[in-house]
């Protein structure tokens, strides 16, 4: 039997899949329904691209809610870690400067499913995340990533 994977995420994370959940099963898979229904009309569904269209539309929906049921199943709450606030953790942000003349660059560290680069929110199995997890502030690190080794200084965690 095989184990499912964990998904680490803020409450604020599992919040916004239930949000996103409810409305795939309540709106959108009513939406997809009615295209369905539409395109049925229009004749031969052999050379319906409209109905073919519809009937992928809903494949995409229904996978999509079966992987976020699956996301809030497997959810585990990420809980800020206070008592150590010196040490890089899941769910702190950290401030941190590439080396030798970077700029500041600050990050919160989320589980994958919650991760989102523009917010300012990444993986904690990106290489940078990875690299950072556990180091103390003021720390200098070596982050392995795809476009080479960089070093960088840890300056802030919150």
């Amino acid at each position: 039997m095989s184990t499912e994977k964990s998904y680490y995420m803020t409450l604020e994370g599992k919040e916004k899949l239930e949000k996103e959940l409810h409305y795939l099963k309540t709106e959108r898979r009513q939406e997809v329904v009615e295209r369905i229904k539409v395109a049925r009309d229009f004749g031969d569904l052999s050379e319906n691209s409209e109905y073919d269209s519809a009937k992928e539309e809903q494949a995409f929906v229904e996978s999509r809610i079966a992987q976020v049921e699956k996301m809030i199943r497997n959810a585990v709450i990420i809980e800020n870690d206070n008592d150590n606030s010196d040490i890089v953790s899941l769910g702190k942000s950290v401030t941190f400067k590439e080396l030798p003349n970077g700029e500041e660059e600050t990050y919160t560290i989320v589980g994958s499913a919650e991760a989102d680069p523009f917010e300012g929110k990444i993986s904690n199995d990106s290489p940078m995340a990875k690299s950072l997890l556990g180091h103390e502030k003021g720390t200098e690190v070596l982050v392995t990533t795809p476009g080479g080794d960089i070093q960088v200084k840890i300056v802030d965690i919150q």
